[in-house]
């Protein structure tokens, strides 16, 4: 059972922040390193991003397809 939309609101920025600082705490080259995609710092940085972009374009495709259907 997936867990509902409040809890990963809360959730996936804490994992991604979690992740960020065990990157900064154990990586040696921290700033320089998130730039490879094998790195937990990489992802820990993308996820807060990616979500907001789904869910504008998500939102965004469902009012394209609305707009469509009433017109």
């Amino acid at each position: 059972m997936l867990p509902s939309l409040p809890t990963l609101t809360v959730l996936v920025p804490l994992l991604s922040l979690a992740g960020l600082f065990y990157s900064a705490s154990v990586d040696e080259n921290f700033p320089q390193g998130c730039t490879s995609s094998n790195s937990l710092c990489f992802y820990s940085l993308l996820l807060p991003v990616t979500i907001p972009v789904y869910v504008f374009f998500h939102l965004w495709t469902w009012m394209g397809i609305k707009l469509f259907r009433h017109n």
